[in-house]
């Protein structure tokens, strides 16, 4: 039996993913679970041009494949039941292990993990933010800030069985002005690494190739040069980058 074609076969809604902002279905495509996320579904933002959250997801994506990280999971463009949208292939993430994880200031791993911040919780008790400090997770927090990543919560984050990481829901992504708010905090002012500035270079390069040619039919030329500047920015200090401007360095909910 042949794979279907994942453009053009049949895509079948099996439910609804209620917590989401948008309109968010899973679905099947023969044998393959996948997202699909309508652009009819996609709620009206202030700072992000209606209509394009889906185009950003894929967008996301193919600045993965450069990166050559398999941050983010299989992502397309084509029409499903609600009409056109974006199609994730599902991935199912290990239900023991998470990468980001909110811990009593007194539970603090002093190994394998970077604390963010800490603060109280409802009931009054102080609580950290904390994430593994891992390559995996380290190669996502460069991705995220080169698409400028405006919403790396925690449960965006998935936790695949073997060490993997994959990063999902990347609709507010892009912007030309700075936007990045991640839960990711954890190497603020780090050197880069060889491979980490390798990747960089990568995205760079590849702007001026057949990438900068895929996201010109996805991305104003605006925001295609601002990821030109943020590597730039990135190659020249080699360091994570810290919080700047007016925006809130974390998305909310953390989770």
């Amino acid at each position: 039996m042949s794979a279907p074609d994942l453009e053009t076969s049949e895509l079948t809604l099996t439910g609804r993913i209620t917590s989401a902002s948008n309109a968010t279905f899973l679905g099947t495509i023969g044998d393959l679970e996948v997202v699909y996320k309508p652009v009819a579904g996609e709620s009206p933002l202030w700072d992000f041009p209606h209509g394009t959250l889906a185009g950003r997801e894929v967008a996301s994506y193919l600045v993965s494949e450069v990166f050559g990280w398999d941050i983010v999971p299989r992502t397309w463009l084509r029409d499903g039941p609600l009409g056109e949208g974006m199609v994730q292939l599902w991935q199912e993430q290990d239900p023991v292990h998470s990468a980001v994880n909110l811990v009593a200031t007194d539970q603090v791993p002093t190994t394998g993990w970077k604390q963010v911040l800490e603060g109280q919780d409802e009931d009054g008790r102080m609580v950290a933010l904390i994430h593994e400090d891992t390559p995996a997770l380290r190669r996502m927090a460069v991705f995220d800030v080169v698409v400028n990543n405006a919403d790396r919560k925690g449960d965006h984050i998935l936790a695949m069985t073997g060490g993997h990481r994959h990063g999902v829901d990347h609709g507010l992504t892009f912007h030309s002005d700075h936007k990045l708010r991640t839960v990711l905090w954890g190497w603020l002012g780090e050197p880069l690494t060889a491979e980490e500035l390798e990747g960089i270079d990568r995205v760079s390069e590849e702007l001026h190739g057949g990438l900068g040619q895929d996201l010109a039919n996805l991305l104003s030329t605006g925001e295609i040069a601002s990821i030109a500047r943020r590597c730039a920015q990135l190659r020249l200090a080699r360091r994570f980058p810290g919080p700047s401007g007016d925006m809130p360095a974390l998305p909310w909910p953390l989770f």
